[in-house]
Protein backbone atom coordinates (compact mmCIF):
# COMPACT_ATOMS: atom_id res chain seq x y z
CA UNK A 1 0.00 0.00 0.00
CA UNK A 2 1.24 3.19 -0.73
CA UNK A 3 2.27 5.32 1.91
CA UNK A 4 1.09 8.89 3.22
CA UNK A 5 4.51 10.37 2.93
CA UNK A 6 4.76 9.23 -0.97
CA UNK A 7 0.88 10.10 -1.32
CA UNK A 8 1.80 13.64 -0.17
CA UNK A 9 4.59 13.92 -2.66
CA UNK A 10 2.21 13.15 -5.38
CA UNK A 11 -0.12 15.42 -4.07
CA UNK A 12 2.23 17.95 -4.21
CA UNK A 13 2.64 17.54 -7.98
CA UNK A 14 -1.48 16.93 -8.54
CA UNK A 15 -3.69 19.24 -5.86
CA UNK A 16 -3.91 22.64 -6.04
CA UNK A 17 -2.17 24.25 -3.36
CA UNK A 18 -4.95 26.33 -2.09
CA UNK A 19 -6.43 23.74 -0.69
CA UNK A 20 -5.24 22.56 2.41
CA UNK A 21 -5.33 19.72 4.59
CA UNK A 22 -5.36 19.37 8.89
CA UNK A 23 -2.85 16.41 8.84
CA UNK A 24 -0.58 14.44 6.15
CA UNK A 25 -1.81 11.46 6.66
CA UNK A 26 -3.51 10.10 4.32
CA UNK A 27 -7.64 7.58 5.41
CA UNK A 28 -7.06 4.28 4.41
CA UNK A 29 -10.56 3.16 6.43
CA UNK A 30 -12.74 4.50 9.75
CA UNK A 31 -15.75 3.97 11.82
CA UNK A 32 -17.01 4.74 14.79
CA UNK A 33 -14.84 7.22 16.69
CA UNK A 34 -11.77 6.44 14.77
CA UNK A 35 -9.67 6.95 11.49
CA UNK A 36 -7.16 4.65 10.54
CA UNK A 37 -4.20 5.88 7.80
CA UNK A 38 -2.67 3.93 4.94
CA UNK A 39 0.25 3.42 7.94
CA UNK A 40 -2.32 1.29 10.07
CA UNK A 41 -1.85 4.25 11.89
CA UNK A 42 -5.23 4.67 14.39
CA UNK A 43 -6.49 8.36 15.12
CA UNK A 44 -9.29 9.33 17.31
CA UNK A 45 -11.54 11.29 15.50
CA UNK A 46 -12.76 14.42 17.14
CA UNK A 47 -13.25 16.00 13.73
CA UNK A 48 -15.81 14.34 12.01
CA UNK A 49 -15.26 15.21 8.99
CA UNK A 50 -16.33 18.99 9.99
CA UNK A 51 -19.67 17.98 11.73
CA UNK A 52 -20.69 15.59 8.77
CA UNK A 53 -20.33 11.97 10.15
CA UNK A 54 -22.55 12.23 12.94
CA UNK A 55 -23.75 8.78 12.74
CA UNK A 56 -19.98 7.49 11.75
CA UNK A 57 -17.86 6.65 9.02
CA UNK A 58 -19.20 4.06 7.21
CA UNK A 59 -22.70 3.41 9.21
CA UNK A 60 -24.25 0.01 8.48
CA UNK A 61 -27.75 1.60 7.33
CA UNK A 62 -26.00 3.77 5.23
CA UNK A 63 -23.90 1.44 3.12
CA UNK A 64 -26.43 -1.19 2.96
CA UNK A 65 -28.87 2.08 1.47
CA UNK A 66 -26.06 3.85 -0.70
CA UNK A 67 -25.35 0.04 -2.34
CA UNK A 68 -29.00 -1.05 -3.29
CA UNK A 69 -29.27 2.75 -5.01
CA UNK A 70 -25.87 2.24 -7.37
CA UNK A 71 -27.40 -0.84 -8.44
CA UNK A 72 -30.75 0.57 -9.76
CA UNK A 73 -29.89 3.76 -10.61
CA UNK A 74 -26.99 6.60 -10.27
CA UNK A 75 -28.79 9.52 -11.65
CA UNK A 76 -31.23 11.28 -13.88
CA UNK A 77 -31.53 14.62 -12.22
CA UNK A 78 -34.77 15.28 -10.48
CA UNK A 79 -35.21 18.39 -12.46
CA UNK A 80 -35.81 15.93 -15.63
CA UNK A 81 -36.82 12.37 -14.09
CA UNK A 82 -38.13 12.90 -10.71
CA UNK A 83 -37.45 9.75 -7.72
CA UNK A 84 -39.06 8.88 -4.78
CA UNK A 85 -36.57 9.26 -2.52
CA UNK A 86 -35.70 13.06 -3.46
CA UNK A 87 -39.36 13.33 -2.50
CA UNK A 88 -38.84 11.23 1.10
CA UNK A 89 -36.11 13.33 1.78
CA UNK A 90 -38.25 16.06 2.02
CA UNK A 91 -40.47 14.91 3.84
CA UNK A 92 -38.79 13.94 6.32
CA UNK A 93 -37.03 17.08 6.64
CA UNK A 94 -40.37 18.75 6.92
CA UNK A 95 -41.36 16.83 9.85
CA UNK A 96 -38.11 17.22 11.72
CA UNK A 97 -37.29 20.95 11.36
CA UNK A 98 -38.60 22.96 13.96
CA UNK A 99 -41.73 24.69 13.59
CA UNK A 100 -45.93 23.70 13.63
CA UNK A 101 -46.68 24.86 10.12
CA UNK A 102 -47.04 23.73 6.61
CA UNK A 103 -43.32 23.55 4.84
CA UNK A 104 -41.21 22.11 1.59
CA UNK A 105 -37.80 21.59 1.24
CA UNK A 106 -35.70 21.72 -1.91
CA UNK A 107 -32.23 20.22 -2.15
CA UNK A 108 -29.12 20.71 -3.16
CA UNK A 109 -25.34 19.97 -3.02
CA UNK A 110 -23.38 21.98 -0.21
CA UNK A 111 -23.88 24.45 2.28
CA UNK A 112 -23.03 27.30 0.59
CA UNK A 113 -25.25 26.09 -2.01
CA UNK A 114 -28.40 25.85 0.44
CA UNK A 115 -27.38 29.38 2.15
CA UNK A 116 -27.37 31.10 -1.73
CA UNK A 117 -30.39 29.95 -2.26
CA UNK A 118 -32.09 30.65 0.84
CA UNK A 119 -31.22 34.19 0.07
CA UNK A 120 -32.92 33.83 -3.30
CA UNK A 121 -36.30 32.63 -1.41
CA UNK A 122 -35.93 35.74 1.09
CA UNK A 123 -35.50 37.96 -1.61
CA UNK A 124 -38.41 36.81 -4.47
CA UNK A 125 -40.86 36.43 -1.33
CA UNK A 126 -40.27 39.59 -0.09
CA UNK A 127 -38.95 41.68 -2.79
CA UNK A 128 -36.58 42.90 -0.92
CA UNK A 129 -32.65 43.40 -1.68
CA UNK A 130 -30.62 43.50 2.05
CA UNK A 131 -29.55 40.52 4.09
CA UNK A 132 -28.42 40.73 7.41
CA UNK A 133 -25.45 38.79 8.94
CA UNK A 134 -23.16 38.70 12.45
CA UNK A 135 -20.07 39.40 12.91
CA UNK A 136 -17.98 36.06 13.33
CA UNK A 137 -20.28 34.62 10.82
CA UNK A 138 -19.14 31.57 8.52
CA UNK A 139 -21.77 30.57 5.78
CA UNK A 140 -19.51 29.59 3.09
CA UNK A 141 -16.89 30.19 -0.17
CA UNK A 142 -18.60 31.22 -3.16
CA UNK A 143 -19.13 34.44 -3.87
CA UNK A 144 -22.43 35.33 -2.44
CA UNK A 145 -21.22 33.10 1.05
CA UNK A 146 -18.15 34.86 1.07
CA UNK A 147 -20.26 38.13 1.63
CA UNK A 148 -21.99 36.57 4.14
CA UNK A 149 -18.74 34.97 5.95
CA UNK A 150 -16.76 37.16 8.40
CA UNK A 151 -13.40 36.05 8.26
CA UNK A 152 -10.90 37.30 5.47
CA UNK A 153 -8.06 34.80 5.97
CA UNK A 154 -8.25 32.43 4.49
CA UNK A 155 -12.19 32.62 3.23
CA UNK A 156 -11.86 36.07 1.55
CA UNK A 157 -8.49 37.68 0.80
CA UNK A 158 -8.02 38.70 -2.82
CA UNK A 159 -11.14 36.92 -3.91
CA UNK A 160 -13.70 40.51 -4.14
CA UNK A 161 -14.89 42.28 -4.98
CA UNK A 162 -18.14 40.51 -2.99
CA UNK A 163 -22.08 40.59 -3.49
CA UNK A 164 -23.77 43.58 -2.61
CA UNK A 165 -26.47 44.65 -0.03
CA UNK A 166 -24.40 42.39 2.79
CA UNK A 167 -24.74 44.21 6.25
CA UNK A 168 -22.96 42.80 9.35
CA UNK A 169 -24.21 43.63 12.80
CA UNK A 170 -22.60 42.58 16.40
CA UNK A 171 -23.15 39.01 17.53
CA UNK A 172 -23.67 38.21 21.08
CA UNK A 173 -20.77 36.71 22.00
CA UNK A 174 -20.68 36.42 26.36
CA UNK A 175 -16.80 36.27 26.69
CA UNK A 176 -16.11 39.24 24.11
CA UNK A 177 -19.13 41.67 24.58
CA UNK A 178 -18.87 42.46 28.55
CA UNK A 179 -21.59 39.58 29.80
CA UNK A 180 -24.46 41.26 27.46
CA UNK A 181 -27.69 39.79 28.10
CA UNK A 182 -29.27 38.38 25.46
CA UNK A 183 -31.92 40.87 24.96
CA UNK A 184 -29.67 43.35 25.09
CA UNK A 185 -27.29 42.18 22.17
CA UNK A 186 -30.01 41.63 20.10
CA UNK A 187 -31.36 45.47 20.83
CA UNK A 188 -27.75 46.38 19.97
CA UNK A 189 -28.04 44.71 16.88
CA UNK A 190 -31.74 45.30 15.88
CA UNK A 191 -30.89 49.13 16.65
CA UNK A 192 -27.99 48.69 14.12
CA UNK A 193 -30.35 47.44 11.18
CA UNK A 194 -32.98 49.73 12.11
CA UNK A 195 -30.81 53.17 11.36
CA UNK A 196 -28.11 51.93 9.04
CA UNK A 197 -30.46 49.30 6.46
CA UNK A 198 -33.92 50.21 7.66
CA UNK A 199 -36.40 47.14 8.17
CA UNK A 200 -38.28 48.06 5.52
CA UNK A 201 -34.98 47.29 2.97
CA UNK A 202 -34.28 43.53 4.54
CA UNK A 203 -35.34 40.63 2.77
CA UNK A 204 -33.61 38.54 5.32
CA UNK A 205 -31.14 38.01 8.73
CA UNK A 206 -29.40 35.04 8.57
CA UNK A 207 -28.14 33.46 11.63
CA UNK A 208 -26.03 30.31 13.06
CA UNK A 209 -27.89 29.64 16.41
CA UNK A 210 -24.39 28.62 17.40
CA UNK A 211 -21.64 29.66 15.29
CA UNK A 212 -18.87 27.41 13.67
CA UNK A 213 -15.96 28.43 11.97
CA UNK A 214 -16.34 31.85 13.93
CA UNK A 215 -15.28 29.96 17.24
CA UNK A 216 -18.27 28.27 18.16
CA UNK A 217 -19.92 31.09 20.13
CA UNK A 218 -22.84 30.63 21.62
CA UNK A 219 -25.05 33.79 22.01
CA UNK A 220 -26.88 34.76 25.32
CA UNK A 221 -29.65 32.95 26.05
CA UNK A 222 -33.00 35.47 24.81
CA UNK A 223 -30.70 36.63 21.74
CA UNK A 224 -31.71 34.07 19.52
CA UNK A 225 -35.80 34.70 20.37
CA UNK A 226 -35.44 38.57 20.14
CA UNK A 227 -34.27 38.53 16.78
CA UNK A 228 -36.70 36.19 15.93
CA UNK A 229 -39.72 38.26 17.67
CA UNK A 230 -38.15 41.64 15.61
CA UNK A 231 -37.80 39.94 12.17
CA UNK A 232 -41.64 38.51 12.49
CA UNK A 233 -42.74 42.14 13.51
CA UNK A 234 -40.59 43.84 10.90
CA UNK A 235 -41.73 41.02 7.41
CA UNK A 236 -37.91 40.32 7.65
CA UNK A 237 -37.56 36.25 6.75
CA UNK A 238 -35.80 34.54 9.56
CA UNK A 239 -33.28 31.97 8.39
CA UNK A 240 -31.04 29.84 10.32
CA UNK A 241 -27.62 28.02 9.38
CA UNK A 242 -27.79 24.87 11.00
CA UNK A 243 -25.41 23.79 8.39
CA UNK A 244 -23.13 22.54 11.26
CA UNK A 245 -25.72 22.31 14.55
CA UNK A 246 -28.33 20.60 12.56
CA UNK A 247 -29.03 16.43 13.04
CA UNK A 248 -28.42 16.00 16.61
CA UNK A 249 -24.98 17.53 16.89
CA UNK A 250 -25.87 19.89 20.08
CA UNK A 251 -27.93 17.12 21.86
CA UNK A 252 -31.21 18.65 19.99
CA UNK A 253 -32.60 17.42 16.33
CA UNK A 254 -31.87 21.05 15.00
CA UNK A 255 -30.04 24.00 17.60
CA UNK A 256 -32.85 26.87 17.80
CA UNK A 257 -35.19 24.23 19.40
CA UNK A 258 -32.82 24.86 22.36
CA UNK A 259 -35.02 28.15 22.88
CA UNK A 260 -38.18 27.30 20.83
CA UNK A 261 -36.73 29.29 17.75
CA UNK A 262 -38.67 28.50 14.73
CA UNK A 263 -36.93 30.05 11.84
CA UNK A 264 -38.98 31.01 8.54
CA UNK A 265 -36.35 29.29 6.08
CA UNK A 266 -33.30 26.60 7.84
CA UNK A 267 -30.55 25.74 5.95
CA UNK A 268 -29.26 22.50 6.04
CA UNK A 269 -26.05 20.21 5.16
CA UNK A 270 -23.37 18.37 6.88
CA UNK A 271 -25.03 15.87 9.07
CA UNK A 272 -27.76 15.56 6.70
CA UNK A 273 -26.26 12.10 4.83
CA UNK A 274 -23.72 10.21 6.74
CA UNK A 275 -20.96 11.29 4.80
CA UNK A 276 -22.15 11.93 0.93
CA UNK A 277 -22.88 15.46 -0.33
CA UNK A 278 -26.42 17.15 0.15
CA UNK A 279 -27.90 19.76 1.35
CA UNK A 280 -31.38 21.41 1.77
CA UNK A 281 -33.51 25.03 2.50
CA UNK A 282 -36.74 23.99 4.12
CA UNK A 283 -38.75 26.37 5.15
CA UNK A 284 -42.72 27.50 5.39
CA UNK A 285 -44.56 26.85 2.64
CA UNK A 286 -45.76 30.21 1.37
CA UNK A 287 -41.90 31.68 1.23
CA UNK A 288 -40.66 28.40 -1.05
CA UNK A 289 -43.55 28.14 -3.12
CA UNK A 290 -43.21 31.57 -3.91
CA UNK A 291 -40.58 31.32 -6.24
CA UNK A 292 -41.54 30.98 -9.47
CA UNK A 293 -41.20 26.93 -11.47
CA UNK A 294 -37.40 26.51 -12.26
CA UNK A 295 -35.99 29.03 -10.01
CA UNK A 296 -34.32 26.68 -8.13
CA UNK A 297 -32.31 23.86 -8.59
CA UNK A 298 -29.22 22.57 -10.50
CA UNK A 299 -28.13 19.40 -11.78
CA UNK A 300 -27.21 17.17 -8.87
CA UNK A 301 -29.09 18.61 -5.89
CA UNK A 302 -31.02 15.66 -4.36
CA UNK A 303 -28.95 12.54 -6.18
CA UNK A 304 -30.52 9.42 -5.75
CA UNK A 305 -27.61 7.97 -3.66
CA UNK A 306 -26.88 11.07 -1.64
CA UNK A 307 -31.18 10.72 -0.89
CA UNK A 308 -30.64 7.04 -0.39
CA UNK A 309 -27.61 8.00 1.95
CA UNK A 310 -30.02 10.27 4.05
CA UNK A 311 -32.97 8.08 4.32
CA UNK A 312 -30.76 5.79 6.26
CA UNK A 313 -28.55 8.35 8.28
CA UNK A 314 -31.89 9.80 9.54
CA UNK A 315 -33.14 6.44 10.52
CA UNK A 316 -30.01 5.70 12.30
CA UNK A 317 -30.50 8.98 14.28
CA UNK A 318 -34.03 8.33 15.74
CA UNK A 319 -32.81 4.35 15.99
CA UNK A 320 -29.77 5.33 18.26
CA UNK A 321 -31.42 8.74 20.02
CA UNK A 322 -28.07 10.26 18.51
CA UNK A 323 -29.47 13.79 20.64
CA UNK A 324 -29.31 11.89 23.57
CA UNK A 325 -25.99 10.79 22.33
CA UNK A 326 -24.65 14.33 22.03
CA UNK A 327 -25.94 15.06 25.37
CA UNK A 328 -24.03 12.23 26.89
CA UNK A 329 -21.03 13.46 25.04
CA UNK A 330 -20.77 16.55 25.80
CA UNK A 331 -21.59 16.26 29.58
CA UNK A 332 -18.17 14.08 29.94
CA UNK A 333 -16.52 16.23 27.43
CA UNK A 334 -17.51 19.77 29.29
CA UNK A 335 -16.60 18.15 32.38
CA UNK A 336 -13.05 16.89 31.07
CA UNK A 337 -12.04 20.34 29.85
CA UNK A 338 -13.69 22.61 32.90
CA UNK A 339 -10.96 20.27 34.99
CA UNK A 340 -8.27 21.15 32.71
CA UNK A 341 -9.08 24.84 32.74
CA UNK A 342 -9.13 25.01 36.43
CA UNK A 343 -5.65 24.42 36.38
CA UNK A 344 -4.61 26.11 33.34
CA UNK A 345 -5.44 29.73 32.92
CA UNK A 346 -4.97 29.60 29.05
CA UNK A 347 -8.52 28.07 29.09
CA UNK A 348 -10.52 31.04 28.81
CA UNK A 349 -13.78 29.66 28.34
CA UNK A 350 -15.71 26.14 27.70
CA UNK A 351 -18.74 26.43 25.37
CA UNK A 352 -20.82 24.76 23.32
CA UNK A 353 -23.49 22.39 23.21
CA UNK A 354 -23.98 18.68 23.06
CA UNK A 355 -21.23 17.25 20.90
CA UNK A 356 -20.26 20.89 20.19
CA UNK A 357 -18.10 21.83 22.63
CA UNK A 358 -14.70 24.02 22.13
CA UNK A 359 -11.94 25.98 24.59
CA UNK A 360 -11.33 29.36 23.90
CA UNK A 361 -7.10 29.59 24.32
CA UNK A 362 -5.95 33.15 25.56
CA UNK A 363 -2.99 34.78 27.27
CA UNK A 364 -3.12 34.14 30.87
CA UNK A 365 -4.76 36.57 32.83
CA UNK A 366 -6.12 38.49 29.93
CA UNK A 367 -8.90 37.86 26.55
CA UNK A 368 -5.98 38.44 24.56
CA UNK A 369 -6.52 35.71 21.91
CA UNK A 370 -3.35 33.22 21.96
CA UNK A 371 -3.31 31.51 18.25
CA UNK A 372 -0.22 30.41 18.19
CA UNK A 373 -0.71 28.37 21.33
CA UNK A 374 -4.04 27.05 20.15
CA UNK A 375 -1.86 25.57 16.58
CA UNK A 376 0.69 24.18 19.13
CA UNK A 377 -2.02 22.45 21.46
CA UNK A 378 -3.90 21.03 18.11
CA UNK A 379 -0.21 19.52 16.87
CA UNK A 380 0.70 17.93 19.77
CA UNK A 381 -2.92 16.26 19.66
CA UNK A 382 -2.24 15.37 16.06
CA UNK A 383 1.40 13.78 17.43
CA UNK A 384 -0.27 11.45 19.78
CA UNK A 385 -3.19 10.29 17.07
CA UNK A 386 -6.15 12.60 18.08
CA UNK A 387 -7.74 14.67 15.58
CA UNK A 388 -8.47 17.77 16.40
CA UNK A 389 -9.61 21.18 14.63
CA UNK A 390 -8.76 25.02 15.23
CA UNK A 391 -11.59 27.56 14.58
CA UNK A 392 -12.73 31.19 15.58
CA UNK A 393 -11.62 34.48 13.84
CA UNK A 394 -8.70 35.39 16.23
CA UNK A 395 -7.47 31.73 15.13
CA UNK A 396 -7.28 31.18 19.17
CA UNK A 397 -10.08 28.08 19.31
CA UNK A 398 -10.31 24.77 19.41
CA UNK A 399 -13.28 22.63 18.85
CA UNK A 400 -14.49 19.42 18.85
CA UNK A 401 -16.76 17.40 16.83
CA UNK A 402 -16.81 13.68 17.66
CA UNK A 403 -18.96 11.32 15.70
CA UNK A 404 -22.01 10.73 18.07
CA UNK A 405 -21.29 7.27 17.52
CA UNK A 406 -17.81 7.15 19.58
CA UNK A 407 -17.62 4.78 22.24
CA UNK A 408 -16.83 5.58 25.70
CA UNK A 409 -13.45 4.08 25.38
CA UNK A 410 -12.46 6.00 22.46
CA UNK A 411 -14.05 9.20 23.85
CA UNK A 412 -11.84 8.90 26.91
CA UNK A 413 -8.92 7.93 25.08
CA UNK A 414 -9.02 11.25 23.05
CA UNK A 415 -9.59 13.37 25.80
CA UNK A 416 -6.29 11.47 27.77
CA UNK A 417 -4.81 12.67 24.73
CA UNK A 418 -6.05 16.00 25.25
CA UNK A 419 -5.09 16.45 28.43
CA UNK A 420 -1.36 16.06 27.82
CA UNK A 421 -1.56 18.16 25.17
CA UNK A 422 -1.71 20.91 27.40
CA UNK A 423 1.07 19.94 29.35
Amino acid sequence: MTSSDELHKRRGAAVARGVGSTITSYVDHAGGGTITDVDGREWIDFAAGIAVTNVGNSAPKVVEAVRAQVERFTHTCFMVAPYESYVAVCEQLNALTPGNFEKRSALFNSGAEAVENAVKIARHATGRPAVVVFDHAYHGRTNLTMALTAKNMPYKHRFGPFAGEVYRVPMSYPLRDGGLDGATAAARAIEMVEKQVGAENVAALLIEPIQGEGGFVVPAEGFLPALREWATAAGVVFVADEIQTGFCRTGDWFACQHEGVEPDLITLAKGIAGGLPLAAVTGRAELMDAVHVGGLGGTYGGNPIACAAALAAIETMHELDLPAAARRIGATMVDRLRAIGARDPRIAEVRGRGAMVAVEIVQPGTLTPDPTATAAISAACHAAGLLTLTCGTYGNVLRFLPPLVISDDELSRGLDILEAAFG
